[in-house]
Formats: C-alpha cells, structure tokens, sequence
C-alpha cells in the first residue's frame, strides 16, 4: 500500500495526483516538483507539449492549452476538454466473491409478492403540488398520533414534489412523472402508501389505480373531502387502517441477491475517483455476485467512460442502449446551448477534477468491474441482476429519484466535499472520499475511505468494510442520513417538458 503523497493511477499516466498538500521542490516519482500541489491536484510526470492529451486512469482526460513542464500543476489553467477517447484496455475481473460472500443473509420484510424489503415505511405520496402541504400535514400527524403504537412502522413518508398540472397531459414530461410517482407507489419499502390529490390537476388519481403491487394503497382528493383540514382528518382514519396491517410486519433471514442498490456520487473531487468511488466498486461486484442489483446511473457523469462501460455490455444490444442514451444528451445539450462539460462543478475543479472526462472516469469506478447487463430509461421499473446501468442526469436528487423510482432498496453515495443527502424510503450510505472531510462533517459521513490514500488500508478491504455496511444497513441499522431525519425533501423528479 502506497505511503507516498501522490499517487499513480495507470501505467501509462502522465500525471500523478497529490495525496496530501506537496510543496514546491519536492520530489515525485523522480520528478521535482515546480510548484506547490494540493490534494487532490495532479502532477505533470513528464513533458507534454501544447495540444497533447493529458492521460489518468489510463485514458485521456482532455489536452493541454500550454507547454506543460514536468512537474507541473495540470490543471484548468493548461488543460481544457477534448472529445477523445482512448482504447479501452481488456478488463480486469470483478472483485472474487467467496461462496460465504454469496451465502450472506440480512434480515429484511418479505412482502406478499414475493419482493424484498430493507424497511417498513407507509408513503403519503403528492400527485401535485397543489396537494404538498397536505401531504405534510397529513404524515406530522400520523408520526405524532398513529406511529408510537406501532413498533414495526418505520415512519409516515410525505413524498412531494412541484409537478402534476401546468403541463401538457402527453408527451416526456408526464410520462416521465408518472412513471416516477408509480414507480413510489409500488416501492417495496413501502408496506402501505396514501396518494393524495387536489381533485382538478392534470395528473389525476385514476391514472395510479386503487390497489399496490405488494402493499396497501388508497387514495382520495382534497376538493372531495371538504378542505384541507378534513383531507387531514380523512387520512387519519385511512392510516390507522393501513397502519394496523403494516405493523404486523417483521423481519426474516433472506439472501442478499435480493438487494438492489443505487450508485451515487456528489460533490466529488481528486480523490473520488481514487478511493470511495473504486471501493464501491469492489462491494457492487460482491453483491452482483451474490445474485443482487447495483444501478449504475448519472449519464452525463459517465461522459468520456461510456466506452469502457460498453465493453463490459453482455450484448449487442445492452451496447446498443447504452449508445443511445449518450447521443441523446449530446443533442439535449446542444440544444439549450450547453456542453456536457460544463459539468464539472466550482466545488469539483477546487477538489482537483478539471474536465468531464476526468470526472466520468472516476465515477464509473462506483460499477466496479462486472459485466453490464442491461440498461434502462429514468424511473423504469429495474428486473435485471448484476451491474445495470439507468439513464439519468447527474444531478443527485433526480437521478436518485430515478433510480428509486426503478425499485432501489437502498442508496450508496460517494462524496468529497461533503454533500447532504438521504432518500427516504431508501435508506443512504454516505461514503467519505477523504479522511479531512471525514473528520469535518463525521455526523454525516458513514464511512471514511480517505483511509485508502493515506496507504493504511487497500481498495479490496475498504469495498469489503463498505459490502458489511451496506447489509448491515439492510438489515435495519440506521445511517447517518436516516439519524438525522434526511429524506422528505430529495424526492425530485426529473423535469421535461414545457411548464404551461
């Protein structure tokens, strides 16, 4: 394990990434450095003249604007984006799963349906905006009247959002927002949910049904119940009857295979790529192994890796999607007169990260090394096991959304600067990409893989301390996230379409 300051990624990398602040004249990997370095931050290893490709991981993460010297910082000030893409190396086998990895159980709800559980919420979903204050309401009152008597309910779920009318009632935007809100209507985490409407939206009741997929639903609209202080008193009476057969439910032995674990990573930097995201991988790869699902998503983050994920694809076909979804958001883009690699954020570039290329290779680490065995549009309904791969924005509330919408049981997300997340009724696993923001922000993080920079622990233990966290999470052990009562305001469905 590496005790150096810095760090080399690939063979053929021309830039090494500082570990730990790296003062000028100090020397790295045989070459004096020329300035002060800060973590996170790369290092020219050798010359690399003005237009050349700047290499990490093993691939090029954009040219040079500059003569660069050897020793050199490399970074927004001598480096811009190119569209190119090197050659995928053959891939290296997934981490090796032991038949005891792939005997593990947690203990988690066996629906009637046959669908696994990670927890017991009861859902009081919006089907507009005009309902979210209800809602509210609504789900207050059951957590401070219903939920003291029932040990077994996790908690009453306001799922709100600021969609369902001024919109067209065909078309992306409500396709994409049905398919969002039914997704959490049948969410196995989920015992029982309570849908409320206004009554004269566009997105109307009768589209979602009256019966769940494996949980108790109903539904009603404020204009019908008189107001919205009778909706309140309405739902009580429905809740206490939800909450009656909910509550009953326990926890049973059951195979890991049946968890399904979305990826994330927000508020990235140099080290991402580096320690959290690739020990992610590491614990996606024994849970693919063991028979469950890790949803790889953020489409516009894996710009400029696209290619190294279509090399794992197990068909044609898989590679084909997978195509498909990255021509359309170079059009989407181009079309609002934006270029995907405006997304690398100011809080991403101060971590170290300079292009989106840079940016992709490090959070496609979060797939490890399994083969990819499907794709899937935003908020569809996820039945493949092993790596898939969903298409969604890299915005981490809407993407997550997504893919709990698609039936993530639970969340992994990676963060180097210290992102705020959870998404209930998913619980979230935040996961700390360096030990300094670890010790900053320690009542949020869960895991702190900053350990892997430093040399004191290798990728392979790290994704296997993550691979423990993660069961043990399924299994009822609150996160950081949940203990702080994060989740009832991440809900964010993806927005298309024309607000009218």
């Amino acid at each position: 394990m590496n005790k150096d300051p810095w760090i080399i990624l690939s063979a053929g990398d021309n830039v090494a990434v500082a570990t730990a602040a790296i003062p000028a004249g100090a020397m790295v990997a045989g070459v004096e450095t020329r300035e002060k370095i800060d973590p996170g931050h790369k290092i020219a290893l050798a010359d690399i003249e003005l237009g050349q490709p700047v290499v990490k991981y093993g691939q090029a993460i954009g040219r040079t604007t500059a003569d660069v010297k050897a020793g050199d910082h490399v970074h927004s000030h001598n480096l811009h984006f190119e569209n190119d893409r090197l050659a995928a190396t053959a891939n290296a086998a997934p981490e090796e799963a032991s038949a005891a990895d792939k005997a593990r159980t947690f203990m988690g709800y066996k629906r009637a349906d046959g669908r696994v559980a990670t927890r017991n919420y009861i859902g009081i979903i919006a089907s507009v905006n005009c309902s979210t204050t209800v809602c509210r309401a609504i789900a207050d009152e059951a957590n401070r009247t219903i939920l003291p008597h029932y040990e077994g309910i996790d908690g009453f779920v306001p799922i709100v959002h600021d969609q369902g009318c001024g919109m067209s009632s065909t078309g992306d935007g409500m396709s994409v927002l049905h398919r969002t809100l039914a997704g959490y209507t049948r969410h196995v985490n989920f015992g029982g949910v309570l849908m409320i409407g206004l009554g004269c939206e566009v997105n109307q009741l009768t589209l979602y049904g009256q019966s769940g997929a494996g949980n108790s639903k109903r539904h009603f609209n404020i204009q019908d119940a008189g107001g919205s202080r009778r909706a309140v008193e309405r739902a009580m009476g429905m809740l206490r009857e939800i909450a009656a057969d909910v509550g009953k439910e326990r926890r049973v032995a059951l195979p890991i295979g049946d968890i399904i674990i979305g990826l994330q990573c927000g508020g990235s930097d140099g080290f991402s790529g580096i320690t959290a995201n690739p020990a992610l991988g590491i614990a996606a790869d024994l849970l693919a192994a063991a028979g469950g699902t890790a949803i790889l998503s953020e489409t516009s983050e894996i710009y400029g890796a696209e290619h190294l994920l279509r090399s794992r694809a197990v068909s044609d076909d898989v590679a084909r999607k997978l195509d498909e979804k990255i021509a359309w958001w170079e059009k989407y883009v181009a079309m609002h007169g934006a270029s995907l690699d405006n997304n690398p954020s100011p809080g991403n570039k101060r971590g170290g990260l300079t292009t989106i290329l840079e940016k992709s290779l490090g959070a496609v680490a979060k797939g490890g090394r399994s083969p990819l065995t499907a794709v899937y549009g935003y908020a569809e309904r996820v039945t493949a096991p092993g790596l898939v791969f969903m298409d969604t924005p890299g915005y981490d509330p809407v993407s997550a959304t997504g893919q709990v919408a698609g039936g993530a049981n639970m969340i992994a997300f990676t963060t180097g600067r210290g992102s705020c997340f959870g998404c209930r009724p998913a619980p979230s696993i935040k996961l700390s990409s360096n030990s300094a923001l670890y010790a900053s922000m320690e009542e949020d993080m869960d895991i702190d893989c900053g350990t892997i920079a430093t040399g004191d622990i290798s990728i392979s233990a790290k994704g296997r301390e993550i691979f423990d966290l993660i069961i043990d999470t399924a299994s009822g052990k609150k996160t950081k996230s949940e203990e702080f009562g994060y989740g009832d305001n991440e809900f964010v469905p993806w927005h298309l379409g024309a607000t009218l």
